[in-house]
């Protein structure tokens, strides 16, 4: 658990190092909001993550498209500007879906943990570029106050 609230600074670092590995996921390839968090170190922050990648900056080399959710569905894809969006875009890349309009993730995830080594991936942070990371004040009372954020500050009652 946080001991201090996370200051903008430090959600611009985190949302700069989400962007990059984002940015390394290869083309024709998918990753999760979990296994992001889970390479950067964040216990429980496949929603922090998600959070972030609302925020990725529009008309950037962000390919915010790669990202789903741990069960292959593309849960983000309101945020495409139109409906079928991003579902359009993977398939673009070679994706493809079965009957339930997922993707099968033994056949098209990357996970940074698994399919970066350690040196690729401090490699990928170390170039983390912080000129298009944000942090609005959304987003920081999101990672401040939300009972899933992992840098959520709980008062014990004493």
């Amino acid at each position: 658990m946080a001991e201090a609230p996370i200051s903008r600074e430090r959600a611009e670092e985190l949302a700069a190092r989400v962007y990059a590995l984002v940015r390394a996921c290869p083309p024709g390839r998918v990753t999760t909001y979990g296994w992001i968090g889970a390479a950067l170190g964040l216990e429980r922050g496949a929603r922090a993550v998600g959070w972030i990648m609302n925020e990725s900056p529009r008309g950037t080399s962000v390919p915010a498209q790669r990202v789903i959710n741990s069960k292959g569905e593309l849960s983000g894809s309101w945020a495409f500007g139109q409906r079928g969006r991003m579902r359009e875009l993977l398939e673009a890349e070679g994706i493809r879906f079965d009957a339930n309009g997922r993707v099968n993730m033994k056949t098209y995830g990357w996970d940074p943990s698994r399919d970066l080594s350690a040196e690729e991936r401090e490699r990928i942070l170390a170039g983390a570029d912080l000129s298009d990371a944000e942090a609005s004040d959304r987003l920081m009372g999101l990672l401040r106050d939300d009972p899933a954020s992992p840098f959520r500050i709980t008062r014990s009652e004493g």
